[in-house]
């Protein structure tokens, strides 16, 4: 085959890395049953790759995906079957998967189900790739280790940067008005005029684990409709006076070489701009915030302090925060 020699070099980098020469054949594996595939086949619709999980089903998806990334071309669809706890979910899953005749791959940390599983796969005659239970083996037969059998226990145990994660993310794909049908997710929103500093506030409050979101106002443009729907005790105006305000201006436009842009500076329009946000704000009843000469930390302070006094204290998103 002609990826043979690229397939076990990289099996092995893996196994060394992991230190532990068992689960070199389950890289190959994986490989070989790709990559017979995709070289034979180059057009075919491929049957599915199954994950099954008793936690999220991460470590599942990294290996798949970190196999698949060599095949560009392929359209081989992956289903992640995470929380899987009693036989009876295997077995509604493998309905589906024998009529589809999928690959199965799995990360159960529970030996009844792991055996259950695989009994099910040889029964029916499909390919399965056991990704935990060699490992496992070594840990529990070669060393004598015991296992506690509980799925999940490595994002339980790193919740908090999986949680700080995924408010990033939540913050990033809410930047600048972003996904307001998505609104009501945020723990906390910012809204404001353009350049007041909403950015850059947000990002760094999610951090910490808040999920942040934020709308700018613009004159002229009605907000959205969903800044009016949300629990109004989450949402933040920042407020700026137009003092600081234009030279923030001003230094955009110089890095954008849009110096011609005067309406974005003019001292009146400014202030126009300012009290329409301040109309915004005294419509949704939201908090004012002064961010005027104010460092971002400063400002993130205040508004967790209100978010604090007002849904409880929540130690995780507040753990490390300055003050």
């Amino acid at each position: 085959m002609l990826n043979l020699k690229k397939t076990l070099l990289v099996g092995s980098l893996i196994v060394s890395c992991l230190e532990i020469s068992k689960l070199k054949s389950i890289y190959i594996r994986i490989y070989l049953i790709i990559d017979l595939n995709m070289e034979n086949n180059p057009e075919k619709i491929y049957p599915p790759i199954y994950i099954i999980s008793g936690g999220k089903g991460l470590a599942g998806h990294t290996v798949v995906h970190s196999l698949l990334v060599q095949y560009p071309n392929n359209n081989m669809p992956v289903h992640i079957f995470p929380d899987i706890h009693f036989q009876e979910q295997i077995d509604k899953i493998m309905v589906s998967a024998i009529e589809s005749r999928a690959l199965i791959t799995h990360t159960l940390v529970n030996i009844s189900l792991r055996n259950h599983l695989i009994d099910i796969c040889d029964a029916n005659g499909l390919k399965q790739i056991d990704l935990m239970g060699p490992l496992a083996s070594y840990f529990e037969n070669d060393l004598g280790m015991v296992s506690v059998n509980t799925p999940g226990l490595y994002r339980q145990k790193n919740s908090l940067y999986f949680d700080r994660i995924d408010a990033m993310e939540y913050t990033l794909n809410h930047d600048d008005g972003l996904d307001t049908e998505r609104l009501n997710q945020a723990e906390i929103i910012l809204t404001g005029v353009s350049r007041a500093g909403k950015t850059p506030l947000s990002v760094y409050m999610s951090m910490f684990g808040w999920k942040v979101a934020n709308i700018p106002l613009v004159m002229g443009i009605d907000p959205p409709k969903e800044l009016f729907e949300v629990d109004p005790k989450r949402v933040f105006g920042l407020k700026i006076t137009a003092t600081h305000l234009i030279p923030q201006r001003a230094k955009r436009l110089r890095v954008l070489n849009n110096q011609g842009n005067l309406n974005y500076i003019d001292q009146r329009l400014v202030n126009e701009e300012i009290h329409f946000a301040d109309r915004i704000f005294e419509k949704g009843g939201f908090t004012v915030i002064n961010v005027t000469n104010k460092p971002v930390e400063t400002s993130a302070n205040e508004i967790i302090t209100f978010i604090s006094q007002r849904f409880g204290h929540d130690p995780r998103a507040l753990e490390d925060m300055p003050t």
